[in-house]
């Protein structure tokens, strides 16, 4: 069979995406799969079961990372690796990171079945705590594995048991070496659902992703003073929230004369004594922005930190601190390039875009050259019960993939 006209198995990939909803699966179909927990150790026996079932190889490295190998005609050179992760956040859904590892299941299946022999060794990976919904920061162990955190840092961390990353490597089973990491490949291919609502909204099939916008966080902390609701005339305040709501209303004001693509988020708030006889004394918020351009984040970082100078009539103190920034990762060119002709090769409508959301692909593009693909979410919706993918999409973005492994991994005659 020609390259080009082959798919993948559109039913099998549903009957095997539902069998791994089932690991973690929720009242309201939307999937419970933390890190390293018993129903995710599940999840990561059933797809080493099936991996071997295809004749492939499955190690561990050192942060719990599942490689699973067919072998080529010539091993010796760099592997083409297809992969995301199995883990999710508490409520997600059943096709965010998931997708992806069985992207590269599929796709090892349909090579088999076709008695295709790979000219260079195909890896799926399972990357371990991607989510860090129960081990934080995210994206954890690709970050170790590229040199982006310390391992004995991450090791350290611990769940809201107490439990340390440490001890559930350990007792998962899933503990290897560091011989095994990921070191060096011809490439790494992520296929993701897009988390946004841009493809859906465009009546587009595929997102032919180019890389990974930048971001900034800060953590701001106004410090005022409590006093009696009652009693305490309004001049003579120093209410902290009130300080708060002006410097927010400033933010949105300042930021929304940027770029129409720059995004800001307001994710967290913390008011102290949180009581509602007492005049808060102190406001701690993050603000989070991310785009792809260097220089609109510069303007973002300049005016959050022109903030320490607005709350004077409020009569309050405030503290800025920068918590971490990433800068924007762009995909290897010529694997964009090569996405992008299978999309059009195919007869699939696509365009090209960046990620919002953080992947592992981004960290792993620092060392090995990096594509992803996106297919639509509907409404947007993910980390919510409530994600879904339709089929159709799936199979699409399974079949682009498909194209772009084989045209990576078969000489042409």
């Amino acid at each position: 069979m020609e390259k080009q006209k082959m798919q993948i198995n559109g039913e099998r990939l549903k009957k095997t995406i539902e069998a791994f909803a089932d690991f973690g699966r929720t009242e309201n179909n939307g999937v419970t799969r933390l890190a390293l927990s018993d129903t995710d150790i599940k999840g990561r026996r059933h797809f080493q079961s099936e991996c071997e079932k295809l004749g492939m190889t499955v190690v561990y490295d050192d942060m719990g990372n599942m490689y699973a190998t067919l072998p080529g005609v010539d091993n010796n050179q760099l592997p083409v690796v297809v992969g995301s992760h199995l883990d999710s956040v508490k409520k997600g859904g059943r096709f965010d990171g998931v997708l992806g590892v069985l992207t590269g299941l599929e796709i090892v299946r349909t090579i088999v079945h076709n008695d295709i022999k790979p000219q260079v060794p195909v890896v799926v990976a399972n990357i371990t705590n991607e989510e860090g919904a129960r081990f934080e920061p995210a994206m954890m162990s690709s970050g170790v594995i590229s040199g982006k955190f310390d391992k004995a840092t991450m090791l350290q961390k611990t769940d809201t048991e107490g439990m340390t990353f440490r001890e559930a490597l350990k007792n998962s089973g899933f503990e290897g070496e560091a011989k095994n990491r990921l070191k060096d490949a011809a490439a790494f291919l992520e296929l993701h659902i897009e988390q946004g609502p841009v493809l859906e909204s465009e009546s587009l099939q595929i997102g032919v992703v180019e890389g990974v916008v930048g971001m900034v966080n800060y953590e701001v902390e106004i410090t005022g003073e409590s006093n009696h609701a009652g009693t305490t005339p309004m001049a003579m305040r120093r209410d902290a929230l009130f300080a708060a709501n002006n410097l927010i209303a400033e933010i949105r004001e300042k930021m929304n004369k940027l770029d129409d693509e720059l995004v800001y988020t307001i994710g967290r708030i913390n008011i102290s004594p949180n009581i509602h006889t007492v005049i808060p004394n102190k406001v701690l918020f993050t603000i989070e922005a991310r785009h792809q351009d260097s220089e609109t984040i510069r303007q973002v970082e300049e005016i959050i930190q022109e903030l320490t100078t607005s709350p004077g009539k409020e009569k309050c103190e405030v503290q800025i601190t920068k918590q971490w920034d990433r800068d924007t990762v762009w995909f290897n060119e010529n694997l964009v390039n090569r996405v992008e002709k299978s999309a059009k090769n195919s007869g699939y409508s696509y365009k090209r875009m960046v990620s919002g959301a953080g992947h592992d692909a981004q960290f792993i593009a620092t060392y090995i050259p990096t594509a992803m693909i996106f297919v639509p979410s509907i409404n947007g919706k993910s980390h919510s019960e409530d994600e879904l993918t339709p089929w159709e999409d799936c199979e699409n973005g399974v079949n682009i993939m498909l194209q772009t492994v084989l045209d990576l991994v078969i000489n042409e005659a």
